[in-house]
């Protein structure tokens, strides 16, 4: 595809569509908490767990505000690489089972020395429509793209 010296680099933003997704698949689980036929006490812990992943997920994973919100992915001769305004750019090994879609990319990835999995999602919109397919393609053909870095 191209040479290992060439470099790729690409910032996104936070996505709207995104948001309107899992607001929607929220207010979904909601819905159904609140037509289930079971225990208050049940419906009252559902709706707790329900707000507690929102005040997790939206402000770190959606709208990208948290210091650790992964906003950029860079690929160089030295492999991948993730930055995050706390770390910076940090080397991580993409995982086969990264998804690259024309509306969504899912990037799974290790960091070195950690065994759990991290994933981030990168909607269509979050990213110039060229430099989107440009990410895309590159993840589909890169040479050695599960390898670990170093």
């Amino acid at each position: 595809m191209s040479s290992r010296s060439d470099s790729f680099e690409c910032h996104w933003r936070p996505s709207i569509g995104l948001l309107v997704a899992y607001l929607g698949a929220q207010s979904f689980a909601v819905l159904a908490l609140l037509l289930a036929d079971i225990p208050f006490h049940w419906i009252s812990l559902g709706l707790s767990l329900c707000l507690l992943h929102a005040c997790w997920v939206v402000p770190g994973r959606i709208l990208l505000r948290g210091p650790a919100a992964v906003r950029a992915l860079r690929h160089d001769a030295g492999g991948w690489q993730l930055w995050s305004e706390r770390e910076g750019f940090q080397p991580v090994q993409l995982m086969p089972d990264s998804l690259a879609l024309p509306a969504l990319i899912v990037l799974r990835f290790r960091r070195p020395g950690q065994w759990l999995v991290g994933s981030v999602c990168v909607p269509a919109d979050a990213l110039a429509p060229e430099l989107h397919r440009r990410l895309r393609v590159r993840l589909r053909f890169s040479r050695n793209r599960w390898a670990a870095p170093g």
